[in-house]
């Protein structure tokens, strides 16, 4: 993706392909080293409410959001700054849905090695996708920005 603009942000990929790599990157570990996590029943247990508590959380972000009128994806102009629902007490939980769709899909098939993959993914949401974000979020919003930023962490 191109870099910020006043149009968007400018983040380094579209967030769900950024999950899908490390998803692919996870699975490729785990099959060539298949170290359990924790006990089987257990850790889908776990896997299956983690998906569906991240399906749920983004669903109801992008809903807000949609409510709002403004954009979803990062590539189009952002029109509004968004408090309400899940943007009360998180700047990005579109982002913190797909950490928590990942660990969740890592605990399903319950590997070591797809669980540090979480790591990277977070990293990467954070440098490439969320910090581009917030700069121009400020730059276009101004204070009414900086204002969400000061009440509202960015991830919990």
């Amino acid at each position: 993706m191109p870099a910020a603009t006043k149009e968007h942000a400018g983040v380094i990929a579209f967030p769900p392909l950024i999950l899908a790599a490390h998803v692919v990157a996870g699975g490729v570990a785990y099959w060539l080293c298949p170290i359990p996590l924790l006990p089987s029943p257990f850790a889908r247990t776990i896997g299956v409410i983690l998906v569906v508590v991240a399906g749920a959380q983004a669903f109801w972000a992008a809903r807000i959001m949609k409510r709002a009128g403004t954009n979803v994806r990062p590539s189009l102009p952002t029109t509004a700054i968004v408090a309400a629902g899940p943007y009360r007490y998180t700047r990005n939980p579109m982002y913190l849905s797909l950490c928590l769709l990942y660990l969740g899909l890592s605990l399903l098939i319950n590997g070591v090695l797809p669980v540090l993959f979480l790591v990277p993914l977070a990293l990467t949401l954070h440098f490439g996708v969320i910090r581009r974000e917030e700069r121009y979020l400020a730059a276009k919003f101004g204070e009414t920005y900086l204002a969400y930023q000061r009440r509202v962490r960015r991830w919990l």
